[in-house]
C-alpha cells in the first residue's frame, strides 16, 4: 500500500469527514472507495466503447425484424 497526500478545499474534506462518519468507516477508507468507484466508472465506460465496436448495426436490424409486431401483455405495458 503506499501514501498519498492529498489536497482538498475545506468544504470537501469536512463533507468526506462527515459521510465517512455516517458511514462508520475511516476517512480513508471513504476516499479509497470514492476513487476506486470512479475508476470503476471509467473502466466500465472504455469496456463499453470497446464492445460497441464490435457491433453491427446489420445484424441489430435483422434481430429486431425477427421480433412479433404485437402489442405487450398488460402487465408489461408503459
Amino acid at each position: 500500500m503506499s501514501t498519498m497526500s492529498l489536497r482538498l478545499p475545506d468544504s470537501l474534506h469536512e463533507a468526506a469527514r462527515q459521510l465517512a462518519q455516517k458511514d462508520h468507516v475511516s476517512v480513508n477508507q471513504f476516499v479509497a472507495t470514492a476513487v476506486a468507484e470512479k475508476i470503476s466508472a471509467l473502466m466500465t465506460e472504455d469496456y463499453l466503447k470497446e464492445r460497441a465496436k464490435q457491433g453491427s448495426r446489420k445484424k441489430f436490424e435483422n434481430i429486431l425484424a425477427k421480433v412479433p409486431d404485437v402489442e405487450p401483455e398488460e402487465y408489461d405495458r408503459l
